[in-house]
Formats: structure tokens, sequence, C-alpha cells
């Protein structure tokens, strides 16, 4: 085990590796979803569905906004004494027979995992639907090492098989409709019955039968976490179909890939997140599986337990006293289903694994802004996924700090900019000040508010007007009382 802490290190994610930075703009990539007619129904029927199931369950909660305030206080905290926090968890972990690991980026947690995949032997991984695990393009690693990895969740088998990416934190393959579904299962899934039809649980038994044996007879399995509780090492992974139940007790070796902010300090705080994250993200009043593990338990579950700690930018986000409340996502995806933007342009736009609202904030922050520039002005600044959110993001008050950032590392110096640092260098300094206060009375030779000044000074009073010199100081008049 290496312990290396990376928390006050701030680095942003690598260029070159994973899925944080888009090709294109996020207007030019905008222009072909906004094109796409179909793409734009099927948007429109996912999200206004989940809204109203979310928006009816929501409303059962008298305490609904003490929840959401509660979670932003426990997030808060958390990202407060996040070193802390992950060196008990590291501790918790190992007590319990698990190993952790610490990566840097998303270069270091792909080592990391794919020497551990073939220290097993094995060939073929599971795998549990994973953000953590997309972000850092671990696939591509795995493929690259001679390794197959296999997509459990129903909708990132749809995207793995169909050679896609994800468009939805929570419903990667939303831009699908089942027909497409049908024509890709029939295209790409082995075994597959040619007389399949598009009815959802035809759909969902055709990936049920081609899965089961794979969960049968693969050793290894890799997931994300949504939740780690430092005060007892323990890892939660909430999901809707049972197969991350699967990959979670059934292989001999677990690999457990999670970002630094997902800790939480207690297990009581997962009371409060566990009723916030199914309403907000499908509309349940709860998720139809939980799975909690601690370490190992000798002759139940997998017998090999790996945390992998990721950073990968975070800790750039934590530096930015703004900006890291970004890290308090428990990706609900909330904010996509009540994002106009989003619901036209569809996820792909956004360049990174995460799109919507939450992406347009912290995408660029994993990357540096400069990568990702266009995000910020991905948005209207409607407040809608503010409202939305469970852990209270202040989307609106970041898209206009990025934005700020975006202005100031595009900004060049001009005659104006110069001399405005000349006057701050001035004023910090009493006696060129009072120098300055008397050469001011010389502006009179420029003629009637400034309007004589050659070039290029006559560019700035051509739009402005320069004040006539007052004919005593404040300072003289203060000298001569």
């Amino acid at each position: 085990m290496t312990r290396r802490t990376f928390l006050g290190m701030p680095a942003t994610a690598p260029p070159g590796v994973g899925h944080l930075r888009g090709a294109e703009s996020f207007p030019a990539a905008a222009r072909r979803g906004l094109a796409d007619p179909q793409l734009r129904r099927n948007l429109r029927h996912a999200t206004t569905t989940i809204r109203a199931k979310s928006s009816g369950v929501i409303a059962e909660l008298p305490d609904w906004e003490q929840l959401r305030s509660a979670g932003a206080a426990i997030k808060a905290d958390t990202l407060a004494r996040l070193p802390e926090l992950l060196e008990q968890l590291e501790a918790r972990v190992t007590e319990a027979g698990g190993v952790v690991h610490w990566a840097a980026d998303a270069v270091e947690a792909n080592r990391i995992v794919t020497d551990l995949v073939r220290a097993t032997g094995a060939d073929r991984v599971i795998k549990v639907k994973s953000m953590a695990t997309q972000e850092i393009g671990l696939n591509e690693a795995l493929e690259a090492a001679g390794i197959t990895p296999v997509e459990t969740d129903l909708a990132e088998l749809i995207v793995q098989l169909g050679g896609d990416r994800p468009s939805h934190i929570l419903v990667p393959a939303i831009h699908r409709n089942r027909a497409e579904i049908r024509e890709i299962f029939l295209r790409e899934m082995p075994g597959v019955d040619s007389t399949l039809t598009d009815d959802p649980t035809a759909l969902a038994a055709a990936a049920r039968r081609f899965l089961r044996q794979t969960f049968l007879s693969t050793p290894v399995a890799v997931s994300g976490g949504n939740f780690a509780v430092a005060e007892t090492g323990t890892l939660a992974v909430v999901e809707s179909e049972g197969n991350g139940r699967m990959c979670l007790t059934l292989p001999q070796t677990l690999i457990t890939v999670l970002g630094v902010e997902k800790v939480v300090p207690t297990w009581r705080d997962l009371e409060v997140f566990l009723q916030l994250l199914p309403r907000a993200s499908t509309g349940e009043r709860m998720n139809p599986y939980t799975s909690m593990w601690t370490g190992v338990v000798p002759g139940d579950g997998p017998q090999a337990f790996h945390l992998v700690l990721l950073d990968n930018g975070r800790s750039a986000v934590l530096a930015d006293e703004v900006g890291r409340q970004a890290l308090r996502c428990i990706r609900c995806s909330a904010c996509l289903n009540v994002c106009p933007v989003y619901e036209r342009a569809g996820g792909h736009a956004y360049g990174s694994v995460y799109p919507g609202p939450i992406g347009a904030v912290l995408s660029p922050q994993l990357t540096g802004i400069e990568d990702n520039a266009s995000l910020p002005y991905a948005s209207t600044l409607c407040g809608a996924c503010y409202d939305a959110c469970p852990v209270k993001i202040n989307i609106p008050e970041l898209l206009v700090h990025l934005r700020a950032e975006v202005v100031e590392s595009h900004r060049r110096p001009t005659a104006e900019s110069i001399a405005m640092a000349a006057a701050a260098y001035a004023m910090d300094h009493p006696r060129l000040y009072a120098a300055g206060q008397r050469a001011a009375r010389l502006s009179r030779f420029a003629g009637r508010r400034g309007r004589g000044l050659p070039p290029p000074l006559n560019g700035w009073t051509g739009s402005r007007d320069l004040p006539e010199p007052p004919a005593q100081t404040f300072r003289d008049w203060w000298a001569d009382r």
C-alpha cells in the first residue's frame, strides 16, 4: 500500500486519458443535438417522466427542505476536513481486511486497477455502473491490457454494445428509444433471439440471459461507490436492477474506484442521503437495491477487496472556496432533468462524462478552465438546477464564477488595464499620489473634457468625459486647515 495523500497539492486531471474533455466546444456540439428531432423527442419524454415521478414523491415529505439543508451541511463539513476523514476511512478499511490505494490521477488509477486484475490471472471483469471509471477511461485501459470489461447495468450495456457514449448521469442511454435498443441487441448481443421485439420486458429479459452466465463465470468485479463511511470503513452502492448486488457478492475479487469526495463522516449520515438520493434521482421512495460492505468476511462474498481513492483534479476543485461546493454532488442527475439546455442539446454536447448543469461546473474545474471554457456558458442561469439539487449546490453562482475565470484566462494587457494598474500603484504610494494630483492640473492643456488628447489617448476620451481638475485638491484644502 502506498500512503500518499494528494489533497492540498492541486493538479488538474491529465489530458489524453479519460472522458472529461470534448473534441469541440459546447456550441458546436450542441448544434448537432438541436438538429436531431428524434434525440429531442427521446430526451423530452424521459426527462418529463422522471420530473413528474420525482416531484410526486418529494411532495410526500414535509421536511424535504430540511433534508436538503442537512445534506448540504454534511457535505460542507466533509469537505472542510476531507484529509482527516479519508485517513480514517483508510484505517477502517484496512482493519476490515481491505487494501487501500491512492491514485493522484486517471493514469495512476488505471494502472492500479489493471495491475490488480492481472495479478488475479483474469482476462475479463464485470462492472457495476460507475461514473468514476467512465471519467478515467478505465474500460479503454483494460482493453488495451487485453482484459474485457463487461458492463452489467442495462443502460451502460446498451451504450457499450452500441459503441456509444453515456449522455446522462443516471440513465446513460437516455438518448436511445426502445426501437434503437432492439437494433443494437440484434446486431451486437451474442445469442440473441432474432424474433426479439422492442417491448421493454423482452429487452430486459434478453440482457438478463446474456449477463447471467457472465456473472457466474467472472472472478473479478469493478465498482464505483455512492458513499463511503469514514467511521466504519463501509462502502455503499445504490441501484435499481440487482446487477450491482450480483457484482458485489459473486466474484472472488472486488475493486472499487471511488472519488475522494464520496466519503461521509458517520453511519448516521447515510440516513439523510438515502432519503435524498432516490427521490431526487429516480423518483422512488427508496432504492430497490442498497448494497453495503465492509472489508472482507471469510466465506461470504469477495475474499479480496481493494479500494482505489481517486483525486484526478478534485484537489484543484477543493482549493477553490467558491467552486468546491460542486464536490457535494451525489450524482442524482436532478439538475439534468430540469435543465432546458440539456433537454434540447443532449448530454453528448457537453463532451464530458458529466453532462448537464453539474457537468458545466464540475468538468471545467477538474480539467482546468482552459480545456472546457465553453461549458460555463451552457446555461440560461434560470436557477432550476439550484432548486432541484438535493444538496443545494448553487450551480448558477458557480457558472458566473467560472465565466469570470474564463474572461480572466483570456485577458490581454490593454492601454486601459495598464493605466488602471498604474493608478492602483500610485494610490498605494502617498507621495506618488500627491505628485500625480499636482500633475493633473496640466490636463487643462488636453482641451475641454479631454477632447484634445493625441492618439492613442483620445481613444479613451472619445467615449468618456475627462473631469475638469478642481481648483484645489482635498489634500491642499486639508493642509490649509
